[in-house]
This record gives C-alpha cells, structure tokens and sequence, in this order.
C-alpha cells in the first residue's frame, strides 16, 4: 500500500508542476449509476442533434472497454479563468475557454509529458489520453476521484477554485492509492437554473437540456438557421455561454491562469460590434487560427452573429 500511495502522489506532484491544478484517481469499473442516467438523459433526446452521444455506449460507460488493460482512472483539472474582457460591452462574446489557443492541443501536449514522465520514473505502461475527444464519462470520473461535485448545472465544481477548468483523463494499466468523492455544496442555491436564459437547466437543477444550451446552438448544432424559438434569448453569446458559471458563488475563488497559450489576443479584446458584425473570412482565419473557435467555422460563427442583431 505504501508503494501505491508514493507512487500515487509522485504522479500528482508531476502533474503539477506540469501545470495542472486537479488530480485524482478512481479504480476503474463500469460506472452502472451514471449508466442508466445516460439512457434516461438520451431517452428525453436532451443531446439535441449530437448523435454521437448515443454511440459506443457500453465503451462510454466502461473505460475498461475503451482501453482494454484499464485499472485506473487519472483525472485532472487545468485551470483556464481569466478576467479580461472584451472591451465593447455591446460586441458578440465568446466563451471564455475559448480565448487562446485550442485547450485540446495545450491540454493533450501536458498529458503526453505526464505520461512520458511516468514512463521514466516507473517503467513503460500502457494507457490512453483524453481532452474532452472521446466517449468517456469525464465529469462522473471527475466526482468518483473527488475533483469536485456534479453542481446543479451538470458541471464540475471545486470547493478552493471554482469550474473554470478543463477535465482530462489518462487510463492506465496500474493500481492506485484511489481517492473519495466530496459533498456536494450547492444546497438550496439556484443561481444558475435562474440566470439561463433558454430554460436549459431542469428546474431541480442536475439536468441540462443540451438542445436548449446556448453552447449546443452556437458551437454543436450545425443546421444552416439557429431556431426561431431562441431568438432573443441567446444574450449576445456568439460562441458558447459562461452564464451559469458566472452567477456561480463558488466561481468567486477562482484565480486567473497562468498559461500563456490561454492569454487571449489583443485584437479580439478589442474587435466592436460592428467589427463582429462585418467580419471576414481572412480575420476569422487569423484570429481563430489556432483556436477552439475553428470548430464552429466560418461560416457557423458568422450565422450565430447575424442571430443575434
């Protein structure tokens, strides 16, 4: 056991000091609760037109099925909170993950150090990195590791800094010292089912109806119109929403990053409405070059901008 705990936190340490500000680990098994919350969760088609939520279901609730050999689950939060804001008021706004440079890559770079650091100190073991990029339960895994709670707006949050933070995971092929989940403290709090403006949030809060998010509309659906139903609703979010995180009394302890890939340009701080509203494809191209925003396109942002008007 004592092997296990040292090699447990000589992992943590290193994820640290790799930047990351989250750790915990979880035995890995199939996850039957949260199983049968997923199917009830498709079943009232809450992932609107995000098909590949209903696949590989079994691998989604089973890491052992996605990577055979699995014994552990690694989970880790980095944190991307960052008080700068765009400077006209009246402007389009984007989700603030979305400023710098694409978490995906930033976050994916840190897990292969991690793992190769592992490799090294411990000998080869086989196991498999995750960036939100694959059918994998990251926000239950979070909770089971105690990273923080499931809030009542179905993200992770932290008692010591808050939910601004990307979840990953590594699957590995050893044993751990596993860690517990923490309580739940969002009690009677209902800031968040309050302050959505789309109805998005179950009125008990800990579910989402994904196809009223204003992050599915703005990034997921990729029909060529948003819907009607929505118009005046969106709050002038042309990429994602932080509403729910911003009225969070837990985001209060957030700290501001400290990745230089997540600075956000100077230039998309200070673009106006108007600057929003006549963009080009050759600015998009070199604002959002290398940015979690090329998801949503062109052409799929500058639908969201007309939206709005």
């Amino acid at each position: 056991m004592d092997d296990l705990k040292s090699k447990t936190e000589w992992i943590k340490s290193k994820a640290f000091e790799l930047g990351f500000s989250l750790f915990g680990c979880s035995k890995a098994s199939r996850l039957d609760e949260e199983a049968e919350r997923l199917k009830e969760w498709l079943g009232l088609d809450c992932h609107g037109k995000m098909g590949y939520m209903e696949n590989h279901f079994e691998k989604r609730v089973d890491p052992r099925k996605l990577v055979e050999g699995t014994q552990s689950v690694i989970s880790l939060g980095y944190n991307y909170y960052n008080p700068s804001k765009q400077k006209d008021a009246t402007a389009p706004k984007i989700s603030m993950y979305a400023y710098g440079r694409d978490y995906h890559k930033v976050v994916k770079k840190k897990l292969k150090k991690l793992c190769d650091a592992i490799a090294k100190e411990f000998g080869e073991f086989k196991h498999r990195n995750f960036v939100d990029s694959a059918p994998i339960l990251e926000r239950d895994w979070a909770k089971k590791s105690g990273i923080g709670w499931v809030g009542k707006h179905t993200l992770v949050i932290n008692p010591k800094m808050g939910s601004y933070f990307f979840l990953a995971e590594i699957l590995v092929d050893f044993e751990m010292e596993y860690s517990k989940p923490i309580k739940d403290y969002c009690g009677t709090c209902t800031k968040c089912i309050d302050a959505c403006p789309t109805d998005a949030i179950d009125e008990k809060g800990y579910l989402m109806d994904g196809s009223k998010c204003i992050s599915y509309l703005t990034i997921e659906l990729k029909d060529e119109a948003l819907p009607e139903s929505f118009k005046g609703k969106m709050e002038n979010w042309a990429y994602g929403c932080d509403i729910c995180q911003d009225v969070c009394p837990w985001n209060r302890f957030s700290t501001e990053h400290n990745e230089a890939d997540f600075l956000p340009q100077k230039d998309l701080l200070e673009m106006t409405k108007e600057d929003w509203e006549n963009m080009d494809e050759t600015t998009f191209d070199s604002l959002f070059y290398n940015s979690a925003v090329k998801r949503t396109g062109y052409s799929g942002l500058k639908r969201n901008v007309g939206f709005l008007s």
